[in-house]
């Protein structure tokens, strides 16, 4: 019976991959790895890394001395990276035929290394798995496409698209303005195509030149990897037809933030929806599940909104709800629930960025429910109306006040462990005195002459 390392290597040698991009995510959703040729992965089947990498920040930097090491073996020790078959896909802009094959990390004794944002969304998917519930999600991915600029001190714009021209105003759902990109969203898609990335609808969201693709709902995992193959092919054709595309939360002033929302369902063992009652209305499972995303969420907030660029799509007017209320059909809410028949019932967490880690949000978004469920949690009322301006359930609205609720949150420490909460808020505290580090072009206008 041949392996599943067989098996991917026979896809290798079919589709004459010449080279294997190995790949690990960082806490920031950062690709790190090695790039060897088929042969050498074939031999050696896996990789070796330093276990540091998973606490290295988003500027290259690492945490201080002290938490480093006692966070990691002193000796700077490698960890065990083996491939997973099911994580395997083709690069279409290669020059070469060539693969990315994301992988899965362990100590020396074949532990999973619980630094490893994938396997944090494993442990969380076990949990579920031994109460016989199996998550269904299904994200959507908000991004801006900009011009070209190598100064990061001068402002985004819009790019010029097929017309010739600039795009100006809110071209909400607009047809004809998707449309100004329409050689950029081909490749993409047929380069989605071609590495089976489930992709459903383009929609042209609020902001100028701001997109959002919609995933056919699926596996937790499956959409995690495909949301982290999805921004780096989304880059890629980008790159290729003269534009930037980000991912940023919040990239350009005055103009709405990215999101990337997350609906979430739960099925038992005979693939029904136990959100829904027999009778088709809302079930207790499903009110625990809401409840538990609404008192576990400004825990977690640095999983979904984990930089300062994060907490400028939380701003007042800025269209993102800053609250963790609940509501049918309400989209001023940060857990709305839409009109769905009873077996799609689902909830969907408005408040990820789409700078969030997809590991890491996944994991939270579905922890948070999960904790509802097998506490026995109830949830507020539903708001009815506009929720932007109800302030009882509001949320952390800076990085270091997130992180420190975090840093508090004893129900995230039992549930992802010490070691990786303690990780993630020292690698996301060395981040922004990094930037408090930088002058803005704000104190240099204001400031410089008035004080």
């Amino acid at each position: 019976m041949a392996t599943k390392l067989d098996r991917l290597s026979n896809w290798l040698k079919e589709n004459r991959i010449t080279e294997v991009e190995c790949l690990v995510t960082d806490l920031n959703g950062i690709a790190r790895g090695k790039i060897a040729p088929t042969s050498k992965f074939l031999a050696e089947r896996g990789m070796r890394l330093p276990e540091s990498v998973l606490l290295q920040s988003v500027t290259g930097d690492y945490v201080d001395d002290e938490i480093y090491y006692e966070l990691l073996d002193p000796a700077d020790i490698d960890m065990f990276c083996r491939p997973d078959e099911n994580a395997v896909f083709p690069i279409p802009w290669a020059a070469e035929p060539t693969a990315l094959v994301i992988h899965d990390s362990y100590d020396k004794v074949g532990n999973p290394t619980d630094l490893a944002p994938r396997n944090v969304l494993k442990q969380v998917l076990k949990l579920y798995a031994d109460r016989g519930w199996k998550p269904i999600v299904a994200p959507e991915m908000e991004f801006y496409l900009t011009k070209r600029c190598d100064d990061p001190d001068y402002p985004l714009q819009p790019p010029v698209g097929r017309s010739g021209r600039q795009e100006t105003g809110r071209q909400s759902f607009s047809i004809d303005a998707a449309n100004e990109f329409d050689a950029l969203f081909e490749d993409m898609y047929a380069w989605c195509e071609a590495q089976g990335l489930d992709l459903d609808t383009l929609i042209h969201e609020e902001g100028s030149a701001q997109m959002e693709i919609n995933f056919r709902h699926g596996d937790a995992l499956q959409l995690a990897d495909q949301i982290f193959v999805f921004k780096r092919t989304l880059r890629e054709a980008a790159f290729k037809h003269g534009v930037t595309a980000t991912f940023m939360a919040k990239p350009m002033t005055g103009e709405p933030g990215s999101a990337m929302h997350l609906h979430q369902s739960v099925l038992d063992a005979s693939g029904r929806n136990v959100f829904s009652s027999e009778d088709g209305s809302m079930s207790e499972l499903f009110l625990n599940h809401v409840a538990g995303l609404q008192r576990l969420i400004p825990e977690a907030l640095p999983l979904f909104a984990p930089n300062v660029n994060s907490f400028r799509r939380f701003l007042p007017d800025t269209s993102a709800p800053v609250n963790v209320e609940w509501g049918e059909e309400n989209r001023t809410v940060g857990l709305r629930v839409p009109d769905a028949d009873p077996q799609n019932r689902r909830v969907e967490n408005r408040l990820p960025g789409a700078d969030a880690n997809p590991y890491l949000a996944i994991a939270a978004s579905l922890l948070c429910g999960y904790i509802g469920m097998i506490e026995g949690l109830h949830p507020t009322p539903q708001v009815k109306g506009r929720a932007y301006q109800r302030r009882n359930l509001r949320l952390p609205l800076t990085l270091e006040a997130a992180l420190e609720a975090m840093e508090q949150s004893k129900l995230l420490e039992r549930y992802l462990g010490r070691r990786f909460c303690r990780g993630y808020v020292a690698v996301k505290r060395v981040e922004n005195e990094n930037f408090k580090r930088v002058i803005s072009s704000w104190e240099r206008e204001f400031l410089l002459l008035s004080v």
